[in-house]
């Protein structure tokens, strides 16, 4: 444990790079990041896949250890089974590619130029067919990448649970555009300056612990680090701070998932987030069943007046109805609760075809614009709206995206549960205070870390099975009552 602690340190200062790299790194150091995050890679991965580290586990005998001791050893187990097939130069390579490759994303998508970012992402697929073909062993090669982030899961459980989902969503989607009500969009301009000191506070009513966080402006809105240092990006457009204000409570419930794990577990591998899957279930809950429900919204509706005055919304049910607004947009971060899940739908299944080798690196932007417009009815109107507008696959994130619409499957669930447990909720959230369902949420959830696996942890913070009804449900009833369906 002492040895993995020191491992675990190291690996929170490769993280920090990542965020100096995507907040206030200079652009020109974009190569020297490269080496340097690859030569912690380097360093790294020697750690992981040392065989002192294989000679300790075979010693060790895990039935005196008490639960959180054989949940130690089980994540450094899989740590170390799974790092001892990936070659050290494949390890280094990977980091090094993905980092340069971050900035040549950007300056694409900036540019709106996708043949700047292909040769990347071709070297990027490349790189990572490699690494899964290591971890498969013959097996498929786009669930050894899944595994990364959600433990256990296979591409083909995700087929089909998407496969359950996709009919509905399609059906409620369909009904909710040919209803003919149209919630007013919000217009004008909105500083700023004044949007980031909304989504600060927005951060604290969530329960953000400043002491251990900080809030900085990102290309893409992220969430990095753990234990006592868990920083949050946003970004602003000055007549949309929905994009602003939701994309930062997203992000809270992320960082409040891990600054609420028991600091018994810090800078062990319990002491994180258990699943991807489990980690997007927080953001997603703080960001939507909390965050966009009638009750919060009429709270955020007296705030934003008092910040920004008039701006053409008539009242807290216009207002509800404007945050909720049902259109099928472009961008994903963007996208309303109905239409998000298709947005990952897509995703998985071009970046599976990517990594089985069905589908060409060249021809993918191709692919995706035919699939956008069947999907959502609308051609893409340029790249950044389209191929380039997700930093992911830059990185050789490869297998994260299914665990967004697996946390919304859990997010719905956990929402159920919420409810059935705190049944004046609406009452607290009207007030603007979150207390009652963040510490619901952490008592059940976040203190508990990796001690369980994924599909357990939500199980008992439910008391029950997980499954989609729930979401599918919450979904059909809001939405139902929003468009007079």
């Amino acid at each position: 444990m002492a040895f993995q602690r020191e491992t675990e340190a190291l690996a929170q200062v490769a993280g920090r790079l990542g965020w100096d790299q995507e907040t206030v790194m200079p652009r020109g150091a974009a190569a020297q990041r490269g080496e340097e995050m690859g030569a912690m890679e380097a360093v790294l991965h020697a750690r992981r896949t040392d065989p002192r580290v294989g000679e300790w586990l075979a010693a060790l005998d895990d039935s005196a250890l008490d639960e959180a001791g054989r949940a130690q050893v089980r994540l450094i187990r899989r740590g170390y089974t799974r790092a001892s097939k990936v070659p050290g130069r494949l390890a280094a390579e990977i980091a090094r590619v993905t980092s340069v490759a971050q900035g040549v994303w950007a300056e694409a998508r900036a540019q709106n130029d996708v043949g700047r970012f292909l040769p990347t992402l071709a070297e990027v697929v490349r790189l990572k067919r490699e690494e899964a073909a290591h971890l498969a062993e013959g097996r498929d090669l786009y669930d050894a990448l899944l595994d990364d982030y959600e433990p256990g899961m296979t591409g083909a459980e995700v087929e089909a649970m998407f496969a359950a989902l996709r009919p509905r969503l399609v059906a409620l989607r369909e009904a909710v555009l040919g209803s003919g009500r149209r919630p007013e969009p919000l217009r004008g301009h909105f500083d700023g300056t004044e949007q980031m000191r909304m989504a600060a506070e927005l951060a604290g009513v969530f329960g953000y612990d400043w002491t251990t966080g900080r809030l900085d402006r990102s290309v893409h809105p992220f969430s990095s680090g753990s234990g006592t240092d868990c920083r949050i990006t946003t970004r602003v457009a000055e007549d949309d701070p929905f994009n602003c204000f939701y994309s930062t409570i997203h992000e809270v419930g992320h960082a409040s998932y891990e600054q609420g794990i028991d600091r018994a577990f810090l800078l062990t591998p319990v002491g994180q987030g258990v699943s991807m899957g489990v980690h997007e279930s927080q953001s997603r809950i703080y960001e939507n069943q909390l965050g966009r429900s009638r009750a919060f919204t009429g709270w955020l509706h007296a705030r934003m007046r008092e910040r920004f005055g008039d701006f053409g919304v008539d009242g807290p049910e216009a207002f509800y109805a404007t945050v909720n607004r049902v259109v099928p947009g472009y961008i994903r971060t963007e996208a309303d609760e109905v239409h998000y899940n298709l947005h990952i739908l897509m995703r998985f299944d071009l970046e599976r075809a990517l990594i089985r080798g069905a589908l060409d690196v060249a021809d993918l932007e191709t692919a995706w614009n035919a699939r956008f417009e069947r999907d959502f009815g609308v051609p893409v109107d340029m790249p950044a709206h389209g191929l380039l507008q997700d930093v992911h696959w830059s990185v050789g994130l490869f297998g994260y995206f299914p665990t967004y619409t697996l946390g919304n499957l859990y997010a719905g669930c956990l929402h159920a549960a919420l409810r059935r447990d705190i049944p004046d909720l609406d009452a607290a959230l009207a007030a603007g205070d979150l207390r009652p369902a963040t510490g619901w949420l952490r008592e059940r959830v976040q203190r508990h870390g990796g001690l369980r696996p994924p599909r357990e942890t939500i199980a008992r913070a439910i008391g029950g099975e997980p499954g989609p009804e729930p979401l599918l449900a919450y979904l059909e009833a809001k939405f139902g009552e929003l468009y007079g369906l």
